[in-house]
């Protein structure tokens, strides 16, 4: 009979799995390696707590960027990557999400379109929604303001006031919640750096954050857009629990014990891309022909 490994290499097999699989349940692996479910369980938990995976309900999952044991999160970038930096990371799935993200837009309709790369993608999608008509946005992303100009008047376009970020071309505080305050619109389309079942929806700068938990308020019903490489992240600047949001709409990459969390709080998740997945939002699944037929037959959505 052989030897149960020793610890240190129980878990580096341990990590291997989680890295292989995307997911590893505390079962397979207490019977993988001969050991009680209590000791691994603590096998991963010291690989959570050296910052090489991360812990959720039943097993584990990567972290994101596939930290390697002993990293402590050493692989998440020393400074924030500039728009265009992020702009050329995930560029598939951000147009995916930003199509399915378009697709929940009516004539007629208010909307903020929080700063981003994702969201760029849903300011061009929009653009190519060519029965779109009399939809107001309000961004405070520079980029996608100039993104949208084009398409006035059947856009109109409004960009908040505020403090100029370079990196970001976003607007903040000061002055850039104060239009927040005076508006209540249809749907908020808000991107932020880390979503995570226990600590929410965070962002990695403050000002940012600040103001992203206003278009929150704002809005009747707000959406997170966030790509995979986002899920189990969590950054400084606190924007909301999940469960503050009316959906999440991501990309197939997502793992999917992650997505049975958010699901699990109260936060439905649609994957863009998949073969089944329609724009949904209240329960509905809706493509962006449905919802323009819904509005013409005079039913307005419920916030």
């Amino acid at each position: 009979m052989t030897d149960a490994p020793d610890a240190a290499s129980r878990r580096e097999l341990a990590l291997a799995l989680v890295l292989e699989r995307g997911f590893v349940r505390v079962a397979d692996l207490a019977a993988t390696f001969g050991v009680t479910p209590v000791t691994a369980r603590a096998d991963l938990d010291a690989l959570e707590r050296a910052g090489a995976i991360r812990r959720v309900h039943g097993g584990a999952v990567p972290l994101s960027g596939g930290h390697g044991l002993g990293a402590g999160g050493a692989d998440r970038p020393e400074r924030e990557p500039t728009f265009e930096e992020a702009l050329e990371a995930s560029v598939r799935p951000k147009q995916a999400i930003g199509e399915t993200a378009a697709g929940l837009v009516r004539s007629g309709q208010s909307v903020i379109l929080d700063v981003g790369t994702t969201t760029l993608q849903i300011a061009r999608a929009l653009r190519r929604r060519a029965d779109l008509d009399d939809v107001t946005i309000f961004t405070n992303g520079l980029s996608i303001a100039l993104e949208l100009e084009p398409e006035i008047p059947r856009f109109t376009v409004v960009v908040t006031g505020g403090t100029l970020r370079p990196r970001q071309h976003s607007l903040v505080h000061p002055l850039a919640g104060s239009m927040f305050d005076e508006i209540h619109v249809d749907l908020a389309f808000i991107g932020g750096n880390g979503v995570d079942a226990v600590h929410g929806f965070t962002n990695a700068n403050l000002p940012e954050a600040q103001v992203k938990a206003l278009m929150l308020r704002a809005a009747a019903r707000a959406v997170i857009v966030a790509d995979a490489s986002k899920l189990g992240e969590v950054h400084l600047g606190r924007i909301a629990p999940v469960d503050a949001f009316s959906l999440l709409i991501t990309d197939p990459a997502a793992p999917e014990v992650l997505i049975e969390e958010f699901e699990a709080l109260g936060l439905p998740v649609l994957v863009a891309g998949a073969p089944s997945a329609g724009p949904q939002l209240g329960g509905a699944q809706l493509g962006g022909a449905q919802l323009d037929q819904q509005r013409s037959d005079g039913d307005e959505p419920t916030a």
